[in-house]
């Protein structure tokens, strides 16, 4: 690595930093209702939307309530984006004259965009029309995304208020986050990205002539402000098939280094908003401590990974350039690696390389991120309710180890919420494992393999954890676009999206009625470097117990393996 890579990773995590107060005190005001700057310019577009819904943005809902709400629109948004793909050929915006979308893949793909995954199992420019882009798939950005912050705000409610029932609005809760926090951020990245040079367009696809005399087609479309909702959102779907490898979604470095940068701030920054809502600064600075660590840890790893020299193509020279194959080659090795580690920590999805030609080592963290349920940054909203339900569990260990009651902000945590924990955890675990193992051994599964070994293994792995994370990326050596793959990774996406969802409404539904218990000596400190050890430890603990078994067959071997000079 030289200077500039390391001026760059360090720029970007001190601006992560840096940026993470102002706009989590921000969202924190917004989704409490208060005034913000932003009120008279979006305040007749967020009472316009409440008109529309028909729905008083002050009628509390209790769990039950709260969840309903959500399935329905979610469920709307599916049947929608399904809709517009299956008669994309009757619709306008479509010059290229597109035809609709096969079943399985429609369906894969309504699945996809509405569980905020994004996995692709097509090629962009070649299968959807501007339509589907801008209508289908670019709306679903931003609500799959307002939806993961709306059942953070209702498990926040549940540790804050006392006695109660209510968990407060879920079509108010969507509304302030689009109008107030996604589509501003999207429209400034947006222009941002168009002054780079990302594509913003209705135009037709361009024909032109190359100079051994053959026609190209070079695609366009609305690009720019489906790249900007795709990273501030952590969607991650690409508007052209390769995603942000592609010049058109990311031109130049500047534009590389804002994508990446939009991918972790607003997770990041909820976990001040998390502080600021629960009345203690700290609880959220503890969060976002161990989420960095766990993310510095495995960036360390995937750059030791990829700059050590490959004993297959390589001397054993440390002087030896890094292999490139697979890599974004404008940016350099370093930018395409803490954009795989970016991508995963916060099931975004988005590459700017190929996750299948990253190292054993580096494939094995970006794997093993996902792995863990997202909840290093993670999703929008997603990461941080994800990170709570570890934080109940180290208090419930805590509680366990002393003998005590565990309680967690005032709030004793009992049976109830330990098991609905435990299936929050065990649903996507369970994905991951049962549909990988069966695709393993079948020809349905097999068939789409482009490597034998233990590298066609980490494909299928990689693709039912990044369907069970939501995450969307994946070793694109695997050939996904088959109706059995459309269909199970179809299920698994909706596990890994509701299993986890439900549970925590019902937490939240539990601990809005109970009374908080003051603080004692006895009372275990969440927010002290203590519990942040504890609190890493369990998430990596039941991380390796869980997945140990099956990385050890596919990435881990994989890298001693290489080291003895065999690859597949």
């Amino acid at each position: 690595m030289n200077k500039s890579d390391w001026t760059q990773i360090i720029v970007y995590i001190v601006a992560l930093i840096a940026l993470t107060p102002p706009l989590g005190l921000f969202m924190a005001r917004v989704f409490e209702g208060q005034r913000t700057f932003l009120s008279p310019i979006l305040g007749w577009l967020e009472h316009l939307t409440y008109k529309l819904v028909g729905c008083d943005p002050h009628e509390e809902m209790n769990w039950k309530e709260y969840a309903k709400s959500l399935l329905y629109f979610n469920f709307f948004g599916f049947l929608s984006v399904f809709l517009i793909q299956i008669f994309q050929s009757k619709l306008p915006f479509n010059p290229e004259h597109l035809p609709n979308v096969g079943l399985s893949l429609a369906l894969n793909t309504a699945v996809s965009f509405m569980t905020n995954t994004n996995w692709q199992a097509y090629s962009g420019e070649s299968t959807l029309s501007y339509f589907t882009q801008f209508m289908g798939l670019t709306v679903q950005n931003f609500v799959s995304a307002a939806t993961g912050i709306a059942v953070l705000l209702a498990l926040i409610r549940g540790f804050t208020r006392k006695t109660t029932t209510g968990l407060g609005n879920f079509w108010a809760d969507m509304t302030r986050t689009v109008v107030y926090v996604l589509l501003p951020l999207a429209l400034f990245f947006t222009f941002v990205l168009v002054s780079q040079g990302v594509v913003q367009t209705f135009t037709p696809y361009v024909k032109s002539i190359t100079l051994e005399g053959i026609e190209q087609i070079i695609p366009l479309g609305p690009a720019a402000s489906q790249v900007a909702i795709k990273q501030l959102g952590t969607n991650g779907g690409g508007f052209f098939g390769v995603n942000s490898a592609h010049p058109f979604e990311n031109p130049t470095p500047f534009s590389n280094f804002l994508e990446m940068f939009a991918i972790l701030i607003i997770p990041a920054a909820l976990t001040y908003t998390y502080g600021v809502m629960v009345k203690s600064r700290k609880q959220g600075w503890a969060l976002f401590t161990a989420m960095m660590i766990l993310f510095l840890a495995g960036l360390a790893i995937s750059l030791k990974a990829e700059f050590s020299p490959n004993p297959v193509f390589q001397s054993k020279s440390y002087l030896a350039a890094p292999l490139l194959e697979g890599k974004e080659t404008r940016f350099g090795v370093a930018n395409s690696v803490l954009w795989s580690v970016a991508t995963t920590d916060a099931s975004n999805g988005s590459v700017n390389a190929m996750h299948s030609s990253l190292t054993p080592l580096s494939g094995g963290v970006a794997l093993f991120n996902i792995m863990l349920g997202e909840v290093i940054f993670g999703g929008v909203g997603a990461g941080l309710y994800g990170m709570l339900v570890f934080v109940l569990m180290s208090v419930f260990l805590a509680g366990l180890m002393v003998g005590r009651t565990p309680e967690y902000l005032g709030k004793k945590i009992e049976a109830l919420e330990i098991k609905m924990i435990i299936l929050a955890i065990l649903a996507p675990s369970a994905v991951i494992l049962l549909m990988s193992g069966i695709s393993a051994v079948i020809p349905a599964g097999l068939s789409g393999l482009a490597n034998k070994g233990p590298h066609g293994l980490s494909e299928i792995l990689y693709a039912f954890s990044s369907a069970a994370g939501n995450n969307g990326s994946a070793f694109a050596g695997l050939n996904a676009n088959t109706d059995y793959y459309n269909i199970l990774i179809a299920v698994g996406m909706l596990v890994g999206r509701f299993a986890i969802i439900l549970p925590l409404l019902r937490i939240a539904g539990s601990l809005v009625e109970k009374r908080t218990v003051p603080i004692s000596q006895g009372t275990f400190p969440t927010d002290s470097p203590l519990f942040i050890g504890l609190l890493i430890g369990v998430i990596l603990i039941v991380g390796a117990l869980t997945f140990l078994p099956a990385l050890s067959l596919g990435p881990l071997i994989e890298h001693f393996l290489m080291m003895k000079n065999q690859v597949f």
